[in-house]
């Protein structure tokens, strides 16, 4: 699909903020209508005033609250689109939505747990499942979805445990290679592509903390300042003589951090994705970090969770994320 026109619908999950934000940008810009949905109605109504501003006259942005998570809404989402649009297919389908939590199977809250994965994974598969029927109706249509470099490498570091966000991740990836093929053999006007972000300077940590329902570091109670204390203790930080308070900005630092500090922002990132999708590519690694990380566990996955791959990987890139 080399161009994002008047002619075409494109729709996306996760569309408040980050990534998803930055697509539906640069998607109306070229003039393409495009419908979001997001948990967050302020946030979307944010980004459609955004898009607004730089797309040509006629362009339409619909916004829609929903959970990714939840097939019902998801089918929901689709009505709505083909009612707000008039439109009896779509050309575009980004699976962008995701959180950040489920750290470890062995001590975190299996809730939780399975609420990431749930949006990571069952999102892009509820995202496929709900407007597969517009995309069959489509003229050509293409899937972009969204995993991760935790889609081919499961970890953050070898001090920290990343697991159902992982899990997510490949299954998004395995799901993404199979529809190759189902795709070529039986639905050839559809093609797929596979989006595989490093770090990128995204709200996805805070954004994370509001969908599980976990309090602002700055209200933490005490048994949590605890917790965190400990494992950034683990992680390496030096927390002598720092009190609860410290603990706490310190912990909203580092969230600040993830998104001010990234090596590429979300911007730069949908530009990266928007130009494999022109291109055709199935696979898209976005950020130098992804590309880096992609070889180094090619080349040494028996050692991809050692300490030694740390080291090759930092001295290659600027990856910081605390681990």
């Amino acid at each position: 699909m080399k161009r994002f026109d008047s002619a075409k619908l494109a729709v996306l999950t996760g569309g408040g903020t980050g990534m998803g934000r930055e697509l539906a940008r640069q998607l109306s810009k070229e003039g393409c209508h495009v419908a979001i949905c997001d948990v967050s109605l302020e946030n979307m109504e944010q980004t459609r005033a955004l898009c607004l501003e730089s797309a040509p006259d006629g362009t339409r942005v619909s916004i829609f609250e929903a959970d990714v998570s939840s097939l019902e809404q998801m089918f929901a989402f689709r009505d709505a689109v083909a009612r707000a649009h008039n439109a009896s297919c779509i050309h575009l389908l980004f699976n962008n939505a995701g959180i950040a939590g489920g750290s470890s199977f062995v001590q975190g809250d299996p809730v939780d747990w399975e609420k990431t994965f749930a949006v990571c994974w069952g999102g892009v598969y509820n995202g496929c499942r709900a407007f597969l029927p517009l995309l069959l109706a489509s003229p050509e249509g293409h899937v972009v979805n969204t995993s991760s470099v935790n889609g081919f490498w499961a970890s953050l570091g070898p001090r920290s445990a990343n697991t159902a966000y992982s899990a997510a991740k490949f299954a998004v990836k395995g799901f993404s290679e199979a529809l190759l093929g189902d795709f070529r053999n039986n639905a050839p006007h559809l093609k797929v592509s596979l989006v595989m972000p490093g770090h990128i300077g995204t709200s996805i940590v805070s954004n994370t903390a509001r969908v599980l329902g976990q309090p602002e570091p700055k209200d933490l109670p005490p048994e949590e300042v605890e917790r965190v204390r400990k494992q950034m203790a683990e992680l390496g930080a030096d927390m002598t003589g720092m009190s609860d308070d410290d603990v706490r900005r310190a912990l909203q630092q580092r969230m600040d951090d993830f998104r001010t500090k990234a090596p590429l922002s979300a911007a730069d990132a949908a530009s990266q994705i928007l130009d494999g999708v022109r291109k055709g590519r199935w696979r898209i690694l976005v950020g130098d970090d992804a590309r880096v990380l992609d070889e180094l566990v090619r080349a040494d996955p028996e050692n991809a969770y050692e300490d030694s791959f740390m080291e090759l990987l930092r001295a290659r890139t600027p990856w910081d994320l605390g681990v």
